[in-house]
């Protein structure tokens, strides 16, 4: 059930019997010459709303812009300042908090939201240790590539061209969830990773089409099929343990 679908009133029906709430978050930024900029957010989403059905948890509005100042050098990208964003994730859950929701998971799409989502978090328990409230929030995330069986079906797909940006595993589960977003035209191999990226001039520079060492041409929707379906069945027993908690 995903929140902005529903009414007040179901939500509140929801909040009588359950307290927990998914929270897709991803980022609009570049993912080479034949990746949709909106990868991140899309595939951070469509995992929790299908977590979200074969657990009968709540999924909340994605966050769809986070931190990519690296990717500025590419048009379309936008990005967050890290206080912007924490920012943004502490009212969001003291938004729901103020509700009833107290188990927050967070499926997260993008590398570069782990420091913020961890700041984010201890401001929060900061917060609470401070105010008179009666409760507790629980807050924790995942990134969905990093799903135990997802990290070994990218190895057995692409192996080391898996690569660090524009990954085809990424690629590929797009193609399956949106046919319409499948780009067949051939790409020359990309360039080798180059090192620590020292901003967005840098990356450009490093990395002219947006690739970091990943052979995105690699991606079918086949394969994405299967990356999508073993994220979302690792998270869900993850969720349900949480949700427990």
């Amino acid at each position: 059930m995903f929140l902005s679908d529903l009414t007040w009133p179901a939500v509140e029906a929801y909040l009588q019997h359950k307290d927990g709430i998914i929270i897709p978050i991803g980022s609009t930024e570049q993912h080479g010459p034949t990746g949709a900029i909106g990868t991140d957010a899309m595939l951070a989403e469509m995992i929790a709303r299908q977590v979200g059905d074969l657990t009968q948890a709540m999924v909340g509005p994605v966050l769809s812009i986070g931190i990519a100042e690296h990717h500025m050098a590419f048009p379309g990208t936008l990005s967050l300042r890290p206080t912007t964003l924490i920012a943004l994730i502490t009212d969001y859950i003291a938004s729901l908090a103020h509700h009833g929701f107290r188990h927050f998971y967070f499926v997260n799409g993008h590398g570069g939201n782990i420091a913020t989502l961890r700041a984010a978090f201890s401001e929060i328990q900061s917060k609470q240790r401070q105010s008179a409230v009666d409760y507790h929030i629980c807050c924790t995330f995942i990134n969905w590539y990093d799903v135990e069986g997802v990290v070994a079906l990218r190895r057995k797909y692409y192996g080391e061209r898996e690569g660090r940006h524009a990954t085809p595993s990424e690629i590929a589960v797009v193609q399956y969830l949106r046919s319409d977003l499948i780009h067949s035209e051939p790409l020359p191999p990309p360039v080798p990773y180059q090192g620590e990226i020292q901003g967005a001039k840098d990356f450009r520079e490093k990395y002219p089409d947006g690739r970091i060492a990943a052979y995105s041409s690699m991606a079918n929707p086949e394969q994405g099929k299967v990356l999508f379906d073993t994220a979302v069945k690792g998270i869900v027993k993850q969720v349900n343990q949480f949700f427990v908690g």
